[in-house]
């Protein structure tokens, strides 16, 4: 993606309701993990950094990201040193976490089971890995293509591939399902009327009205109260939570 994908990126991923209500998910599930004191954490894929300030309330964060404007935008944050690296071969830390949480990243990359595998040697014995990955192929649209995905998954899917990778699936739901029809019928009907190339490639980005943005941001993170206690049944992504060395369950 180009250098003003990304900066449009970090102009709103700390408003836009999606970032916020993913952020906000993906904390209430870090809370159940217990980690403990000073937990090393690792986020692999930060873009422009918009985790690291949530990720470091809960223990000391290394973050890497493969795109060198993103990994310059992330590291003005002055959250942590973020390093350039990609998955799977150029991790460019040697340290083992307590959690690592790779958040719509894993749908980049060709080999979404070398990279796994390649987390797994820098966790602890029986510490976690969260992930988020947008869920359906037959949601794939133009977005999916501007942002240079190589797939989409159902949650069985990415089940399958991360107990190949060794490990033990804790737990696993999908999310961002209030919203789930609109999203769909949306991005169908653009398939459809072949509109979607048409549009503007960065359109997911604007920032909606005040109003609408916070009750969008509320509709979605609501969800966090009902994650970790059930599987929600369908939404736009997914979110998997994987502990290495432990039995499956």
């Amino acid at each position: 993606m180009d250098k003003n994908f990304y900066l449009k990126y970090a102009a709103v991923e700390d408003q836009h309701w999606w970032f916020v209500g993913r952020r906000q998910i993906v904390e209430k599930l870090i809370r159940q993990l217990k980690l403990p004191n000073n937990a090393k954490i690792l986020e692999a894929g930060c873009g422009t950094g918009g985790n690291l300030s949530m990720l470091a309330r809960y223990g000391e964060v290394a973050a890497m990201e493969f795109d060198e404007t993103a990994c310059q935008l992330a590291n003005e944050r002055q959250v942590t040193t973020v390093r350039q690296g990609s998955l799977p071969d150029q991790i460019p830390f040697n340290d083992q976490y307590d959690l690592i949480v790779i958040l719509d990243v894993l749908e980049h990359i060709d080999d979404d089971l070398a990279a796994l595998e390649a987390l797994s040697s820098r966790l602890k014995p029986n510490s976690w890995l969260l992930i988020t990955v947008p869920a359906y192929q037959f949601l794939w649209s133009y977005h999916d293509e501007i942002n240079y995905h190589k797939r989409r998954y159902t949650l069985k899917r990415l089940k399958r591939v991360v107990r190949l990778a060794g490990y033990s699936i804790g737990y696993g739901s999908y999310f961002n399902t209030w919203l789930f029809p609109l999203v769909a019928g949306v991005r169908l009907l653009k398939n459809l009327l072949k509109l979607d190339k048409k549009s503007d490639a960065s359109g997911d980005l604007n920032l909606p009205a005040k109003l609408i943005n916070k009750f969008l941001t509320f509709l979605f993170a609501s969800e966090r109260y009902f994650m970790n206690r059930v599987s929600l049944p369908f939404g736009v992504s997914v979110a998997l939570m994987a502990q290495k060395n432990q039995s499956k369950l």
